[in-house]
């Protein structure tokens, strides 16, 4: 089997495999932030509304930081490994009817960006996308304004802070007399299956949600729970954490508004799905999902 101890990178899941230091030393400092700022060498991150902006090589497009253009405008995204600061825009210019979720425009473009590039774009678009979410108090609804190089909003009313969010999901597939459960969701079109998974709650551990959300979707009772690895899945900002489940039994009972079909696959036909044979019983995750990782890592690819 895969040693689980491999970073999610050296898989090849999408948006991991990060060479930015983060540099948070910087955030909290503004004399030194502001050294970082009129830096000659530094860079913006350009993006499309929300969406990447490649060039020919698999790089996000960057450029100069342009004359007149505000530091307070502006997030650290961190420095390269050649020690250059790299800043995106906290504006963002929406495209008429973009949709929030599963953006039709990044699947074509994310596949042919650098591991590295990726992520990067991961963790631009989920932060540019926070603070144009959350420009308002939630304390008492007066509006926020940037701080610590964009990694926080403060309230210039009441000085509550605010950090952007990162919202914990767990994916799974639960395992029973070597077979592995998956499933359509509703939204999802005939034939393509994936993991289970939803949303961790408060008050809740990670095995206690897997164990939730199998019990719910698909009245699988299950025991011994076991991390895998991590994504990032910026929609808009959501950590994907994969894990197998030992079922205690195998009989099905679908929550139908949440799930559509859901069938016990063998070793076998998770290989064939994923070689893509005419007679296969599914069709597997794309491979930017973790859930195509998943089924990997159980045939021990």
């Amino acid at each position: 089997m895969m040693n689980r101890n491999v970073a999610p990178e050296a898989r090849g899941i999408t948006f991991t495999g990060s060479t930015l230091d983060r540099a948070d030393q910087l955030r909290v400092h503004p004399e030194r932030l502001s050294v970082a700022w009129a830096d000659t060498r530094a860079r913006v991150v350009r993006l499309d509304g929300l969406d990447p902006l490649p060039d020919d090589e698999g790089m996000l497009a960057t450029g100069p930081i342009e004359p007149g253009a505000r530091l307070a405008d502006h997030a650290l995204l961190g420095l390269q490994e050649d020690g250059v600061p790299l800043f995106i825009a906290l504006h963002v210019e929406k495209k008429p009817h973009e949709p929030p979720v599963f953006p039709p425009k990044v699947w074509q473009i994310v596949p042919h960006l650098r591991p590295d590039q990726a992520a990067l774009y991961a963790g631009a678009r989920s932060l540019v996308d926070w603070h144009d979410r959350h420009q308002f108090c939630a304390c008492c609804g007066s509006p926020t304004h940037p701080v610590k190089a964009g990694w926080s909003r403060q309230c210039g009313t009441c000085g509550a802070e605010h950090f952007p969010r990162t919202d914990p999901v767990v994916i799974m597939l639960a395992e029973y007399e070597d077979k592995v459960l998956i499933a359509r969701g509703a939204r999802f079109p005939p034939g393509r299956f994936s993991a289970l998974a939803g949303f961790v709650e408060p008050g809740e551990t990670i095995e206690e949600a897997v164990r939730r959300e199998l019990w719910e979707e698909t009245g699988i009772r299950t025991g011994r729970v076991d991390y895998l690895f991590s994504q990032p899945w910026p929609f808009p900002s959501q950590l994907m954490i994969a894990c197998t489940a030992q079922a205690l039994d195998c009989a099905l009972t679908l929550d139908l508004e949440e799930v559509a079909e859901a069938m016990w696959v063998s070793r076998e036909e998770v290989r064939a799905a994923l070689a893509e044979a005419p007679d296969a019983r599914f069709q597997p995750p794309t491979p930017v999902a973790v859930a195509h990782h998943m089924l990997r890592h159980w045939l021990g690819e």
